[in-house]
């Protein structure tokens, strides 16, 4: 097999290739490392259309934070048998500060990602936009001033209107929890290096658990809690609400869930692996057994109106602390397997990953991977990071 540097040579010399049938061409590239063909979408437009295009080449990649290192991962799920043939790291992304003499990496805390891009916060408490591709970098101006009473929540999106990004910063002042808390709302501008404030609600509110928002057609999807004012005879109370942020308008709405809150409890968003659409797990009791179900958004509209169709049930019999794994979890959802990946590591485990399905449940080996564990689901891209003036 051509090494992958001889690959990105010949990328650069249209002569080698224009007169290879498309059809070879791609059983070629399809025996390529996910990995080489990421650097090979980035190399030109017409390699990148073509990878994109044909459904055997344009996979969506896994990226795994580690111990505050991001990892490109391969993992395969088709005839699973054991943990050492599903998930392999493919390769590290190095992420390096310009301004630093130190050949030492940047130590990344949480990743948002948005069209290809990564949005990271660091373990020093900055905030970087990352495209891994083609390693450019910006580093935005994140004021500090992080107190116990405050929490700063981030999104990653692009407007429709003005095909521009935008950084989302959410500022909660308490936890929400059975209570009211102010919550502001700023936006990056990339053009002047600063934030500014678009709103204000205590209408709602954002548990730390499910701090991290599901980027799906570049807006961003939370699950909150809204707070409904009581009256003399009727405490206050909190409705489980899902949260939607259009990069626009500027503007949160809330979005239709396919659960109530009398017999499902909603515990986390994701996507769907292959297509990219949102995903909602949760939670029903059945006579003391907690039952998961996974739905998908089969149709978003503007008016926050969805419609959801059920491709998964896990029965809480089967794996009795699947439970312990949903709270604030991070996930994927594998509608081609009918599976989910799940990074959670428990005490006196080594597993960093749980595979579940709705008759198996296996755990995933890494002795590197610490306590912290972060899957996000990344297409390779070359979009441009966008610059100040």
């Amino acid at each position: 097999m051509m090494k992958t540097k001889n690959i990105v040579d010949a990328a650069h010399n249209a002569s080698s290739i224009v007169d290879l049938p498309e059809d070879l061409l791609v059983k070629t590239l399809y025996r390529f490392p996910e990995a080489c063909l990421a650097r090979l979408r980035c190399t030109s437009k017409g390699w990148n259309v073509l990878i994109k295009k044909d459904k055997r080449l344009a996979k969506s990649q896994i990226i795994i934070l580690i111990g505050f290192r991001v990892y490109l991962a391969s993992i395969d799920l088709n005839g699973v048998h054991s943990d050492n043939n599903v998930v392999r790291l493919t390769s590290q992304l190095s992420l390096k500060d310009p301004l630093s003499t130190s050949p030492k990496e940047v130590d990344i805390s949480e990743v948002f990602h948005c069209d290809g891009l990564l949005l990271c916060t660091t373990k020093d408490d900055r905030l970087v936009l990352w495209n891994p591709c083609s390693r450019e970098t910006r580093w935005m101006n994140n004021p500090v001033g992080h107190s116990f009473k405050k929490s700063n929540y981030y999104a990653l999106g692009k407007s429709s209107s003005s095909n521009k990004y935008k950084i989302l910063r959410i500022r909660q002042y308490g936890n929400g929890i059975l209570e009211k808390c102010l919550v502001e709302y700023e936006i990056y501008d990339f053009t002047s290096d600063s934030w500014r404030i678009v709103g204000e609600t205590s209408d709602w509110s954002i548990h730390w658990l499910n701090h991290r928002g599901i980027s799906v057609n570049r807006n961003t999807y939370w699950l909150a809690s809204s707070h409904i004012r009581g009256s003399r005879h009727i405490p206050d109370s909190q409705k489980d609400i899902l949260l939607s942020f259009d990069f626009s308008t500027e503007r949160f709405q809330s979005a239709s869930l396919p659960v109530d809150d009398f017999s499902y409890v909603p515990m986390a968003l994701s996507v769907t692996r292959q297509e990219q659409r949102l995903c909602l797990l949760a939670m029903r009791d059945v006579r003391g057994l907690y039952d998961t179900h996974v739905w998908m958004a089969t149709k978003i509209e503007s008016s926050g109106a969805m419609s959801w169709s059920k491709f998964l049930t896990v029965k809480q019999s089967f794996y009795s602390q699947f439970l312990i794994l949903c709270s604030g979890m991070n996930f994927l959802a594998d509608r081609e397997n009918n599976m989910l990946l799940c990074p959670c590591k428990q005490q006196n485990s080594n597993s960093f990953l749980h595979i579940v399905g709705k008759d198996k449940h296996m755990g995933v080996d890494h002795h590197d991977a610490g306590s912290k564990c972060l899957l996000v689901c990344y297409v390779p891209t070359l979009a441009q990071i966008p610059q100040g003036s």
